[in-house]
């Protein structure tokens, strides 16, 4: 890419912005996601039905129960993941003495962010994840965090780190490296309405891919923090156990609310993301 490179804080609040941007308009699709996740019953059978059931049974303020986890999270989070991506990217040009960016770099440039930004997120998802199930005895993050800490320890609020870091690579693999690859099929743009749309398409397809690719992990990911049963454990031998149990199907539990976020949800962030960068840039290459 030709755009000139800013200092990390940038990257950071760039990122920052774009991860709020994404969750405040997506958050009930992730609560549905995680229902069908939990939900060996099938009692959660379509995303509309899904949310007219928790409206119903439950009220509407229940599409966005624990929220304040994610939209806690999703600052460091997004800001870790794309400038995760771009320091990454730096150092494997310098190691493989690359000048610029190529397909393979993209992919394992991405992998890496994802595994970085897993030690980030881990405890927010497990408060998430423990809010959102149906039968949670929770009231907010801090009954979550004071009921971990309690009974596991501190090292508790990291339940789940090996199928997150595993969940976040192959998402970020599939959507950093599929990016590159549609960007350079596409025209290059003339003007900021032509980049937008761009930077849109390219990341509602490579949130789509991700999404294809991690799923299966995602699912493990939220039974194995879900904490209700301890047959899911690793997650190689979970994602085993669920295709044995339930079908293969099982696997992409919860994939059509998940896409319809992550998908569009992709381009979201990358829009936002490259908005702020481009406004960063401004201001400090004026300075």
């Amino acid at each position: 890419m030709s755009e000139k490179p800013l200092p990390f804080i940038y990257q950071f609040i760039s990122g920052a912005v774009a991860g709020v941007s994404e969750i405040l308009v997506m958050y009930p699709l992730d609560v549905v996601k995680t229902r069908q996740q939990l939900d060996s019953t099938n009692a959660y059978k379509g995303t509309i039905q899904s949310i007219k059931k928790i409206v119903a049974e439950e009220g509407f303020s229940r599409l966005y129960k624990g929220i304040s986890a994610p939209i806690l999270m999703e600052a460091p989070k997004r800001a870790t993941k794309f400038a995760a991506n771009d320091e990454w990217g730096k150092f494997y040009k310098r190691v493989f003495d690359v000048p610029v960016m190529n397909q393979s770099l993209a992919v394992l440039t991405g992998a890496t962010a994802g595994a970085t930004e897993s030690f980030v997120v881990v405890p927010f998802e497990l408060i998430k994840i423990r809010l959102q199930d149906k039968t949670t005895k929770f009231n907010g993050m801090a009954d979550v965090t004071k009921d971990i800490i309690k009974n596991h320890g501190v090292l508790g609020l990291y339940k789940g780190l090996e199928s997150t870091l595993w969940r976040h690579i192959w998402w970020n693999a599939g959507y950093f490296g599929l990016i590159f690859q549609v960007r350079g099929l596409m025209p290059k743009p003339k003007t900021s309405t032509e980049k937008t749309l761009i930077d849109l398409t390219c990341g509602s397809i490579g949130g789509t891919f991700g999404t294809i690719m991690n799923t299966p992990f995602d699912v493990v990911k939220s039974r194995i923090q879900a904490g209700t049963t301890t047959k899911y454990v690793w997650t190689y031998p979970s994602l085993v156990t669920v295709a044995k149990e339930e079908g293969f199907g099982a696997l992409y539990k919860g994939f059509i609310p998940k896409v319809l976020r992550l998908g569009p949800g992709g381009g979201i962030l990358l829009v936002v993301f490259t908005t702020c960068m481009d406004f960063f840039r401004g201001i400090h290459y004026k300075e």
